[in-house]
């Protein structure tokens, strides 16, 4: 019986995919639930599992659009793995007996004397020439990892030229001397096509840029008391939980609670009206091989930060693995993106549509400041809040900023609903 396999349906409004790429070759043998393509919309990348076990013929080919629902491919379910796995084993079976005759045919030899095996004197000396290479260890593991020998290493190095001699002959005695290859002149031209994804994420970010009003606000964050609490409670929060805690979580409840202090951040423009939203999901960049995403943490005001931080955990693992749904990528009200983790200092991010505004999160380095009149080391962090001026004006946007770098600096108002503990401990 043909099994026809069909394209499923990413989300309401999308009507058309991209193959990506097929992980399965034309003809092949399949179980069920096998991932068998990855298919492009130009919101996620996403995969089609065999709906039944069989030989699989492709319908469509890499790179072409197909609508929802297309067939793709069909799938001859009279066709088993198992006889398939059978006929292998069948093979290889006799493959061995047929090898077993071969050795019992051969006449046996009595009496024979040992033959001296013969030293490959090229081979020792080509040996004791490498075992002089000083390898570090991190180079060990690699080599180790791939199965690459030090001779292997030696042959890739094309040719050693003036610049690699004088750095061994300038090199203090006894030190490693570490030869780099010398990269070869190329004038070829790479060409890829754009991924859907990709190139919707271009059309928006260009729309973004042209039909906004965009400013970007800044300010900076003293990160010592997040970091003091997260060293000294990160051990019983892994013991409780199973999992660390890091920044954004901290960051996501932060963003949440000062919502309620400058609700407009929170608020989308819909042709001639004003949307506030009285819930805040958040939206989470995440870098993925495939492109940017954005997959959301919903009502997060909400959320204590052990919940904020598993999800967030979950959601980049489903983008990156390529098996998070459009439903987990859509509807945010406010994106909070880390240029930290790449070593970014400073940014103006770009506004994600409909949303109103975007959180900057950056690299944390120690500077120098002035606190109760003494210059002082610091863990730093600045961060930048993109908004549209058209709905936010320069107060709530500088407001919420300081609102954030508040609750930053002093953690425990994240759990007061940012007011001082102090005075909620004595009423006032």
């Amino acid at each position: 019986m043909i099994v026809e396999v069909k394209v499923p349906s990413p989300g309401e409004s999308i009507t058309e995919v991209e193959i990506g790429s097929w992980l399965v070759e034309n003809g092949a043998v399949v179980e069920k639930d096998q991932e068998i393509a990855e298919v492009e919309s130009d919101k996620a990348t996403l995969t089609i599992v065999a709906s039944d076990s069989g030989k699989i013929e492709l319908k469509a080919e890499e790179g072409e659009t197909v609508e929802v629902g297309a067939v793709v491919c069909t799938i001859d379910n009279s066709v088993t793995p198992e006889a398939k796995k059978e006929e292998k084993t069948e093979k290889s079976d006799s493959g061995k007996e047929d090898k077993k005759e071969e050795v019992k045919s051969e006449p046996e030899k009595k009496d024979a004397e040992p033959v001296p095996e013969k030293k490959d004197e090229a081979k020792e000396e080509k040996s004791a020439e490498t075992d002089k290479v000083k390898v570090t260890p991190v180079a060990k593991e690699l080599m180790k990892e791939h199965g690459i020998s030090v001779d292997d290493v030696i042959k890739g190095l094309k040719r050693l030229g003036k610049n690699e001699v004088e750095t061994a002959m300038n090199a203090p005695a006894g030190a490693p001397q570490a030869v780099a290859p010398q990269k070869e002149a190329s004038r070829e031209v790479e060409r890829n096509r754009m991924s859907s994804l990709r190139r919707k994420l271009s059309e928006r970010l260009v729309s973004v840029k042209n039909e906004t009003a965009m400013l970007t606000t800044f300010n900076e964050v003293d990160m010592k008391p997040v970091m003091d609490l997260r060293k000294k409670y990160q051990n019983q929060f892994v013991e409780k939980h199973g999992f660390k805690v890091g920044f954004m979580s901290f960051f996501t409840k932060a963003a949440a609670l000062a919502m309620d202090f400058h609700p407009m951040v929170n608020a989308q423009m819909d042709g001639d009206e004003i949307v506030s939203p009285q819930f805040v999901d958040v939206g989470i960049a995440v870098s993925t091989p495939k492109g940017l995403m954005v997959p959301i943490v919903r009502n997060a005001e909400s959320k204590s930060i052990p919940q904020i931080e598993l999800e967030i955990k979950e959601l980049a693992a489903k983008a990156r693995n390529k098996k998070i749904s459009v439903d987990e990528l859509t509807g945010g009200t406010f994106t909070i993106t880390n240029g930290g983790v790449f070593g970014s200092l400073l940014s103006t991010p770009i506004i994600n549509p409909p949303q109103s505004a975007i959180l900057g999160m950056h690299n944390i380095q120690e500077r120098p400041v002035a606190i109760d009149g003494q210059v002082v080391i610091r863990p730093m962090m600045y961060i930048a809040l993109s908004y549209d001026h058209r709905i936010i004006d320069g107060k709530d946007s500088v407001g919420f900023l300081v609102k954030v770098k508040e609750f930053l600096e002093n953690p425990e108002r994240l759990f007061t609903g940012g007011k001082d503990a102090a005075k909620l401990l004595l009423g006032i």
